[in-house]
């Protein structure tokens, strides 16, 4: 039981952690996005690892947020990541892309 409890800590904790961090540098909504469209295209397989992997200006007032995904699917690991461009001005989701690759 105390096992448990523990590993449910650390979880809440480094959700937590990671929320904060995107609070503070205003990607949080996407990160839920992209946390959200992984779960939705690998539902039940495990995520071993999320990493916010930067933003890039694509005209004045568009950005593309990157989040890199780690996910083990039938025993393989794949490297999925979520770009999503959208514009700084209206805080407006332009579009979403998902790419895999495998190891």
């Amino acid at each position: 039981m105390r096992k448990l409890f523990c590993i449910l800590f650390t979880i809440s904790l480094f959700m937590n952690v990671h929320s904060l961090a995107f609070a503070q540098n205003g990607y949080e909504k996407y990160g839920r996005i992209a946390t959200a469209v992984v779960k939705e295209d690998y539902p039940g397989e495990e995520v071993i690892e999320f990493q916010y992997a930067g933003r890039k200006q694509i005209s004045e007032t568009d950005v593309v947020d990157s989040f890199v995904f780690e996910v083990k699917e039938n025993n393989q690991l794949k490297k999925v990541t979520v770009n999503i461009s959208h514009s700084l001005k209206n805080n407006k989701l332009l579009q979403l892309t998902v790419d895999e690759q495998k190891g």
